[in-house]
């Protein structure tokens, strides 16, 4: 097959030409002519039977070169693609130079391209330092959570309301003495401090006592998410019931019992609090190496302009995991916009923030992929096939036969470029340097 690729100068867009084999235009029109006698009433013979020299003489056998070209196009693009060793990030435009008989079919498809990428430096980067030693305080911070989730409540006997103390109030919301919609509550417990409220609702109730009548006046913040609500003032009439305050139990091996099933003693209770915070600063430290060092090296990077369409495309992936991950929970799409009181655009806005940026950093380390020379081993893709079904609890058929070697490959690839950076890193800048 000849190929042909010609990139216009400055820009993701060009032209490339190929051609359809004459063996492979005598099968596609063999197989378009199976499908379309099915259909024909020729005088003389039996639907489905008339001879292809005759439909030839009858249509002539240009009637059929439309449907084969449909049938044949899709992978002479394809092969066109590889040979030509592109990659096209939209729909192309394909256009039809020649359809001669006995011989090759010439087409051109205007394809927009993938920026070039010209890599910088992505190995032995320079990082901020991040200590993973586990500290008495964070100890300590992690037995007062504890002790705080253990925590009872007890009923206030004719005490005001403190920080901290749970109320449990009736409440009715109204703008301009009107209530609105959301607005009403009965029964309900509210952390005074937590943060649960609107911005000053809370305070107002520190200081009353059960049985008491609090009118609430509060100002719903301009980015609230009800539109309708943003930046208005509101009295909310509300009843106190009940003040409860929290008794925190005694920090001794029975509360290490209590927490931990599988400790005897306080001190083993603290011994394994620290062993599960080192792993989680272990953790959190190398996920944050591997983002600021794949963010240097995107920086180091040479980047062209990035085609409108893979912003789009990012967006729309973006979206659809997202309402995937929420429609697992139970909720669809039409509900979260209802819930939040935003919009499929609101949503789109969202995700536009770092589409840009997620672009290029997938554009970073596909090249450094390909400059590496990465190949994932058939046991490699074995291991990640045999790790998605225990992940997702498939069977590892079904796996194999949703995901294409291809795809697999990718992402192994693209793991261990991800690996490779943040290994090579090194912890060099200060952090109080790098805020100054």
């Amino acid at each position: 097959m000849s190929i042909k690729w010609e990139k216009k100068d400055g820009t993701n867009e060009g032209k490339l030409t190929f051609e359809i084999a004459p063996e492979k235009i005598k099968e596609g029109l063999n197989s378009a002519f199976n499908r379309v006698k099915k259909s024909l009433n020729v005088p003389g013979f039996r639907k489905g039977k008339v001879p292809r020299q005759i439909f030839n003489k009858m249509y002539g056998e240009e009637a059929l070169y439309q449907e084969a070209l449909n049938d044949l196009l899709p992978e002479a693009y394809s092969n066109a693609v590889k040979e030509a060793d592109i990659n096209p990030v939209d729909q192309p435009q394909i256009d039809v130079e020649s359809m001669e008989s006995d011989a090759a079919w010439v087409l051109t498809a205007k394809v927009t391209v993938e920026p070039e990428v010209e890599l910088g430096q992505y190995k032995d980067l320079e990082v901020t330092k991040h200590p993973t030693r586990v500290l008495k305080a964070d100890i300590e911070n992690e037995l007062n959570r504890l002790q705080q989730q253990e925590a009872e409540l007890v009923l206030k006997e004719d005490e005001p309301a403190e920080q901290g103390d749970t109320v449990v109030i009736d409440f009715e919301g109204k703008i301009d003495g009107e209530t609105f919609d959301g607005g009403k509550g009965e029964n309900h417990s509210l952390e005074l401090g937590s943060g649960q409220f609107i911005p000053g609702f809370e305070d107002q109730l520190v200081d009353h006592k059960a049985g008491e009548e609090v009118a609430v006046t509060v100002t719903f913040p301009e980015d609230y998410q009800a539109k309708d609500l943003a930046g208005k003032e509101a009295v909310f009439d509300t009843k106190i019931h009940e003040v409860k305050t929290k008794e925190l139990p005694e920090l001794d091996d029975e509360f290490a019992k209590d927490v931990d099933e599988d400790v005897a003693t306080l001190e083993e209770l603290k011994a394994k609090i620290k062993d599960r915070l080192k792993d989680q600063k272990v953790a959190e430290a190398k996920a944050a190496i591997q983002e600021e060092a794949l963010d240097i090296a995107v920086e180091n990077a040479t980047i062209g302009e990035i085609p409108a369409v893979m912003i789009e495309d990012d967006v729309h992936r973006q979206m659809d995991n997202f309402l995937a991950g929420m429609q697992n929970q139970g909720i669809s799409a039409d509900m979260y916009y209802q819930l939040t009181g935003t919009s499929a655009d609101d949503l789109h806005k969202q995700f536009e923030e770092g589409a840009e940026k997620r672009v290029k950093t997938n554009l970073v380390l596909e090249a450094i992929v390909k400059a590496e020379k990465i190949e994932p081993s058939e046991d490699e893709i074995n291991a990640e096939i045999k790790s998605l079904a225990e992940q997702y609890q498939m069977d590892e058929a079904a796996v194999r036969s949703a995901l294409s070697d291809d795809m697999l490959k990718h992402d192994i690839a693209v793991r261990k470029v991800v690996d490779e950076i943040a290994d090579s890193a090194k912890q060099t800048r200060d952090a109080k340097k790098d805020e100054e």
